[in-house]
Parts: C-alpha cells; structure tokens; sequence
C-alpha cells in the first residue's frame, strides 16, 4: 500500500512539472499543485480506508462461536432438579448458541463422576457442564473426586434455590415443631434421606438437626430424584431440597419449613426455621454453568453472553417460573465470587456440622 502512495506522490510531480513547462505562466503551476496536493491526499485516504477495513476483519476473525454441536455434563440422573432446569435453559440458549446443545447425564459419587469427565474434558468450548453448590466444593473438602476448584473456569450462575424441609403427605408431622419434638423423645430413629454423603440436601438436614438438637440417621442416595422417591415411598421420615426439585411431586409432600431469613412468596404459610428458634440463616443451593480449565477468555465470554441473553427471554423465564426454578443469573466473575464463597462455607461450617 506505501507503494502505491509513492507513486501517486510521483505522478502527480510529474503531472506539476509537465503543467510548470508547458502552461502559461503562475496560474497554470498554481493549479498543477493544487493537482498533486489532491492526488496525494486521496492515496492517504485509501490507506486509511484499508487499513481500517483490515482492523474489521481481524476483530470479525477473532469471535469465537461453536461450529458444532455442544456437549453440557450434567451429574445427576434425567429428571432431577439439576437435569431439568438445565433443559429449561438449553431450550431457549440453543438460537443463542447458534448450535444444538446436548445434555449429557453423568451421574454417581455425589455428581464426582460427572464433574471428574468435566474437569478432564477438552478446553475446547464444546464441553461445559453444571455444578452444584455447595455439593462440589463438599466433595472436593471430603476429597470425594479426581478433581479441585482449579479444574474449572465460571461462565455463569443459572438458578439459586432456597432449601425447604419435607416430609411425606402423609406423614404424621404437620409441623416442624411435631417433627423435632419425636425425634428428641425417639434419639436417631428418625431417617432423612439425602443426595449423597455431605451432599448439599445432606449438609441442610444436618444444619436443621444440629440447630434443633436432635439425633437422625442419614441415607444416602445417587441423588435427589432418589432421595425424594425414598421420601415419598415411605423409607424415611423427612428430607430437605430445593422447590424446582419437588414441582412435578408437590401434592405428594409436605413443605414444614424453609431456610430462609423471610417467607417465601410460593410458600407464605410455611414458616421459615428461624422463626421456630432454629437455622436462623439463608441455605439452599446454586446451579453455575462452568467449562474445564484452560479454556480461552473468547469462549467464556461467548458462552457468558448467549446464556445471559436466554435468561432474559421473557419466555424462558415464565417457563422457568412455572417450573419453580429462581433464575439468578451471574457473570463470569461474579460466579467465581459464588463459588469460592460456597468453597468457605464448606471448610469453615460445612465440615465442622458433624463434630458438633
């Protein structure tokens, strides 16, 4: 492109000299300079045209976007609470997305075997997945999988649920009260059931138990489908999980109390704990869409952007809403502040619940 300059600047000297010896007089080399000054200007003005025109490819080179189908690890069973606000969202993220998502069911270990697959996937942009919170970082404190917080990048948060207090429809407590004055009188002979050892509804009955001193005996299952067709069949006497979990099972139960520090609107006649003089603080769970570590800031922020864009689609949040999923969306940043807020819970009260 200087190439072309040059000879433009030297045509038009040429143009000024032959005009100089062949015009007549000033007017005429007044004139042929006037000539040369245009030509030289109009040459700078396509070097800045190409050159911007360059800059505009190169940034339109540099998005990133999938050209292929994308794979999100889920770590529980279909059906769950965790499978389906997920399908929630990939329904309305796939136009945003530009590609067909597919969810792919991990489950087992407390969600260790997915999130292990996840932490070792391709940093590619074509593998993402969903952790659960606080239940991946109490894995990790219990070292429960092949993996650290380090092994993940956050894209965003999806969902944060309030954890409630259950028991069967029809069980004989009515009230959180009745439930905790049996299992005063009758030391561990109440059974809980819950999404695994230490998992996130594991680590809410224990907080409940040990806030209304009394004794219980935890089952463990894969997770919480499991756990609440345990509850519903009559193999335990209460559980605790999150509202999304219990939609599709809500006449089948019988919420008895919420963690919360005020009544939740889809539950206005159900105490929260700390109303009772229990757990008098917020306790529930988050859903965070994360990639493998080593994957580039441009698919982060890609992934970021499209998941933001479907949670603000009025569509997906009425569909949402009648599912009883909370959205909470966060950024990429905001999200690692979550999830190493949810790591400190974890080894500051977490790990400490079963020494008291």
């Amino acid at each position: 492109m200087k190439k072309k300059k040059v000879c433009s600047v030297i045509v038009a000297a040429a143009l000024v000299m032959g005009l100089a010896a062949c015009g007549s007089g000033s007017k005429s080399t007044k004139t042929a300079a006037t000539t040369a000054a245009a030509a030289e200007t109009t040459a700078d003005t396509a070097t800045t045209a190409t050159s911007a025109s360059a800059e505009a490819a190169e940034t339109s080179a540099a998005a990133w976007a999938p050209d292929e189908p994308v794979t999100i690890i889920v770590a529980y069973k279909a059906g769950s609470g965790t499978d389906t606000t997920a399908r929630i969202l990939t329904q309305y993220a796939t136009e945003q997305i530009g590609q067909t998502i597919v969810i792919d069911n991990l489950e087992g270990g407390s969600g260790s075997i997915g999130w292990t697959a996840l932490a070792k996937a391709d940093p590619d942009g074509y593998t993402l997945g969903f952790v659960n919170l606080p239940t991946l970082c109490s894995n990790i404190v219990e070292e429960l999988g092949d993996y650290t917080m380090d092994d993940f990048v956050s894209i965003c948060n999806h969902v944060n649920e309030t954890a409630l207090v259950l028991v069967a429809a029809n069980s004989p407590f009515d009230t959180l009260d009745d439930l905790v004055a049996y299992a005063k009188e009758h030391p561990e002979e109440l059974k809980a059931s819950t999404n695994g050892e230490k998992a996130s509804n594991h680590i809410g009955a224990q907080l409940f138990a040990n806030s209304a001193d009394f004794q219980y005996s935890a089952i463990p299952y894969g997770g919480t489908a499991d756990q609440l067709l345990a509850l519903r069949q009559g193999e335990v006497d209460f559980s605790v999980a999150k509202e999304a979990d219990i939609k599709s099972m809500q006449s089948e139960l019988k919420v008895l109390g919420v963690f919360d520090t005020k009544r939740m609107e889809s539950f206005p006649d159900v105490p929260t704990l700390g109303e009772l003089g229990y757990y008098d603080q917020w306790y529930g769970s988050a859903r965070a869409i994360v990639a493998p570590k080593g994957t580039p800031q441009e698919v982060i922020d890609f992934y970021s952007e499209a998941f933001k864009k479907a949670m603000e689609d009025p569509e997906y949040l009425e569909t949402a809403a009648n599912a009883g999923v909370t959205t909470a969306y966060m950024d990429a940043e905001e999200t690692d502040g979550l999830l190493q807020s949810q790591y400190d819970f974890c080894v500051n009260t977490a790990a400490n619940l079963w020494d008291e």
